[in-house]
């Protein structure tokens, strides 16, 4: 007989072991149907009953008799091949089961489900946006990585907190103030300025060949109108006519037939610098062209050789003399510059016909210029690259005439931030240097950038300023009162305001002006614990940590006026209210943070770029920041369209719609979608994609960028859409992909899990894995494997950084696979559609990762009847994920700390 311990971690209390102990009728259903493989002697799937006790305070312990007890419940154990238990029997041991465990578990919630944490990066970041009417900051970068626990970063157990996480709080707080005040103190008028790309030096000094820009393929070159301008390519005549003759002035262009460097960004508008953080609006002017073959190049011996020698005309090499219109509209992107963070702001299509093309609105951080980059055409990298887009005939390019700039745009908001530290006293030049400093971006400055920290940046002025105030003790009282009403969000007690007013005083009289004293109190309200950290009392939560947990929910930032309004009258606990708060925070712009925050974690969607397409196997993406942000876009659109138009959660697995522009279209290879701007798109009824499982970001993530792995790949698809954890590998090598071909991953695993320590999970993880084979490590579809194999012949192409490849197609993919419960499927359409009948698990599932973010709280043991309710109260409206988002914010779990 199986002599399982039945026992707690020592120091425990008594009644606790007594409640937590396991009734002995579960050592005949242990015996009868377990105890055959899971055994000291077989220990099959590296578990041995014999030597397992059940001491559920240990979290590992308590892991392993939840993992039994799922097992079980989910009829994978015993397995098919055994004698099967009776139902009743399997109901008495589960039941059991779970009560022990919910019993034990129940005194690790006496504090409640979700212990105390602090903001993370996103949140923090967020919330000063909001207070400080200030859109715009860019301070996330200035913290540490926030851990992660049950895949998300809403967790205490993951959020540390050290010294440097407190300087990171404080000197993100005091950026975030002098940023304001900035913006306050420079307030150049609106304008609309035009930008002529002849004035640009970083496009007009490409003109002619040298040391530094040997290869013709980066050059620009000169237009008026269609027409080449070789002389003013040459420097033999004027680069412009300036303002001699407008209506020429108008036609002058530079145009140019490479993508830009994004960490560098070559083909810039240097001339413009946001004067101050704000909203602009953007315009471009220009149009398409076409260059024939036929240029010249030159050859230079050394960096001294400025002349070099003529080499004779290439078919590979542009002719800038030999132009005509463009054949096709070329997607830009357009991204801001200010040597730290690249952002993308914008995108149009430039056509062949000359066309002004409006951006809107987009926000700039002062000192940020503006690039367009013609997205679809080639980053080079030397040496000896050749255009991919070249042909018999020529190229395509890109040519620009102005961009234009309105603003700084102004309406009340704009002083918002300024009135709630300073309210309506004035700002001045500081008197004797006692101020703070403001970073200006001196009008009409040309000094070329610098660098600091190894970064380029962009040129500012230092201007030391003060806050003018008559009475600074009363007006320091008053201000740091009102910051604390609206920043903390809970009412603040007299202790706080005491407790920086204190600081306030204590910087004044070390000989700090009102001003530096000021931004003292308010960087250390914005760093204190009372602002850092939630505070959740046990038990319910009342309506104002109610709004709280609402807001970070919803907006990642702390609630509005509204929900604290709700909160002060008592009324955010009604149903119908908080039923209306949650549609109306849905509704707002600032749900995007949602799901841009929810899917970073839930699916990895942060992960986008953390691996690199291989530039053997993969060079054909390589460097395609095109594809890349379209598959971003795609998923986000897609999570976002579920959300407001209540869509059921199958389709996550499988929809007949997605988000495509015309780069993610062909790599689909779905015709008829043209332009760079992003679009919902009907499905072909065969078409292999349509959800998220089979979306580019999801197949990139769960790949290296070299090879892909069906372990990994199920694995995350049991995980992350189905909601079924897997344990960590036995210590076991791993299977490494052979990526000359001569064998398949399938192969390999069915080897592999000739080890009964790996067969029982592999036959969870594997067919969800297989289902995925037929797309590559970008999603991209695929019939045979690439490979490498210098004996065979290659298929040879151009990747987008101009350099060559060849791979040779290894063995056919085999997508097909069976279902631990015995289902066959043959491809990842039958895969998708065996999935969708599991439609309540995929709802729970979801419900269960949403509720994580929610609450910053794992799902525990006895929280999943909670979760089962949440779920199934959906299913009038068909699983719908809004109708989840809803239940979840109705639940005793969201409203429970």
């Amino acid at each position: 007989m199986i002599r399982r311990l039945i026992t707690l971690f020592a120091g425990a209390a008594a009644p606790l072991a007594a409640a937590a102990a396991l009734p002995a009728s579960t050592d005949t259903f242990l015996d009868t149907h377990c105890a055959g493989c899971h055994n000291d002697v077989d220990k099959e799937a590296n578990l041995s009953l014999e030597s397992l006790t059940f001491a559920p305070s240990d979290p590992a312990n308590f892991q392993t008799w939840t993992r039994i007890y799922e097992r079980v419940a989910a009829g994978e154990m015993p397995p098919a091949k055994k004698r099967r238990p009776e139902a009743a029997a399997t109901a008495n041991f589960l039941q059991a089961i779970e009560a022990s465990l919910v019993q034990a578990e129940a005194t690790t919630l006496a504090e409640g489900r979700a212990t105390r944490r602090r903001l993370n990066a996103y949140e923090y970041e967020h919330t000063l946006r909001d207070l400080l009417a200030s859109p715009w900051l860019q301070i996330r970068g200035l913290f540490p990585e926030d851990g992660e626990a049950h895949r998300f970063n809403k967790l205490a157990e993951a959020l540390d907190v050290s010294h440097v996480h407190l300087a990171r709080y404080m000197n993100a707080a005091d950026h975030a103030i002098r940023q304001v005040v900035s913006t306050q103190w420079h307030r150049p008028p609106t304008q609309v300025k035009r930008y002529y790309a002849r004035d640009q030096r970083t496009l007009t000094s490409k003109f002619t060949q040298n040391p530094f820009n040997a290869s013709p393929d980066r050059q620009t070159y000169p237009l008026l109108g269609f027409d080449p301008q070789p002389a003013v390519r040459a420097h033999e005549a004027p680069l412009s006519v300036g303002d001699r003759d407008p209506a020429q002035r108008e036609l002058e262009a530079v145009g140019w037939v490479s993508s830009n460097y994004v960490t560098g960004f070559t083909y810039r508008w240097d001339q413009f610098r946001a004067p101050v953080s704000g909203r602009y609006r953007i315009r471009f002017s220009g149009y398409t062209m076409w260059c024939a073959p036929g240029g010249i190049s030159r050859r230079f011996a050394n960096d001294r050789d400025t002349v070099g020698s003529v080499r004779p005309p290439n078919k590979l090499t542009p002719n800038y003399d030999a132009l005509s219109r463009g054949r096709r509209d070329e997607p830009i992107t357009v991204y801001t510059r200010n040597g730290v963070l690249n952002r993308r702001v914008g995108e149009f299509d430039l056509t062949p016909e000359p066309a002004i093309h409006d951006l809107g609105e987009v926000w700039l951080v002062a000192n940020e210029t503006l690039v367009p980059d013609a997205s679809r055409f080639y980053r080079s990298r030397p040496n000896n690259f050749r255009n991919p887009l070249m042909q018999e005939d020529g190229c395509p390019s890109v040519a620009f005439r102005w961009m234009e700039v309105e603003g700084p745009l102004t309406d009340d908001s704009t002083a918002a931030g300024y009135r709630l530290l300073f309210g309506d006293l004035p700002l001045r030049a500081a008197k004797d240097g006692k101020g703070i400093t403001v970073d200006i971006v001196p009008s009409g400055d040309t000094r070329e950038s610098g660098r600091r920290g190894g970064q380029r940046v962009e040129p500012t002025d230092e201007k030391t300023v003060e806050v003018v105030s008559e009475n600074p003790t009363l007006d320091a009282e008053r201000l740091i009162r009102s910051f604390l009403a609206r920043v903390y969000r809970r009412p603040a007690t007299e202790t706080d305001v005491a407790r920086f007013l204190a600081l306030v005083a204590e910087r004044r009289a070390a000989g700090l002006s009102f001003t530096e004293a000021m931004v003292a109190g308010y960087t250390a309200i914005l760093a204190s614990p009372r602002f850092v950290f939630l505070d959740e009392p046990p038990g319910r939560l009342d309506d104002t940590a109610l709004a709280t947990r609402l807001a970070l929910f919803l907006w990642n930032s702390a609630p509005d006026a509204r929900l604290l309004e709700l909160a002060a009258a008592g009324r955010l606990h009604h149903a119908a209210t908080l039923q209306r708060e949650v549609d109306r925070l849905l509704d707002d712009p600032k749900s995007a943070r949602f799901v841009e925050a929810f899917l970073d974690y839930w699916i990895d969607a942060r992960k986008v770029e953390d691996t690199t397409p291989s530039t053997t196997l993969y060079n054909d993406y390589y460097l395609d920041d095109a594809l890349t942000e379209a598959a971003l876009a795609e998923t986000r659109h897609f999570f976002t369209t579920l959300i407001r138009e209540n869509l059921s959660t199958r389709n996550l697995v499988s929809s007949d719609f997605t988000f495509l522009n015309e780069r993610l279209a062909e790599h689909y290879g779905i015709p008829g979608v043209k332009g760079i701007a992003m679009r919902r798109v009907s499905l072909p009824p065969d078409s292999p994609r349509g959800g998220l499982v089979t979306q580019a970001l999801v197949l990139k993530v769960t790949a290296n960028g070299t090879t892909t792995s069906p372990v990994l790949r199920g694995k995350w698809i049991n995980e992350r859409i189905l909601g079924l954890d897997v344990p960590p590998p036995p210590p076991v090598a791993a299977v490494e992909p052979d990526i000359r071909g001569a064998v398949t991953l399938r192969q390999q695993l069915e080897q592999h899990r000739a080890d009964p320590s790996c067969a029982s999970c592999h036959i969870r993880i594997d067919p969800a894995g297989f289902a995925l084979e037929s797309f590559d490590v970008f999603g991209g579809w695929r019939d045979r494997y690439r490979a490498i194999d210098e004996g065979k012949p290659g298929i040879k192409g151009l990747g987008k950084n101009g350099q060559p490849f060849a791979f040779h197609l290894g063995p056919e993919v085999d997508s097909a696979g069976t279902l631990p419960d015995g289902r066959p499927f043959r491809d990842i359409r039958e895969f998708k559609q065996l999935l969708v009948e599991r439609e309540p698990m995929l709802a729970r599932n979801l419900a269960k990762q949403l509720l994580i973010y929610a609450t910053g709280a794992p799902v525990r043991f006895s929280d999943r009847e909670a979760l089962t309710r949440i779920s199934e109260s959906t299913r009038p409206q068909g699983y719908g994920v809004r109708s989840l988002v809803h239940a979840i914010a109705a639940s005793e779990l969201f409203q429970t700390k």
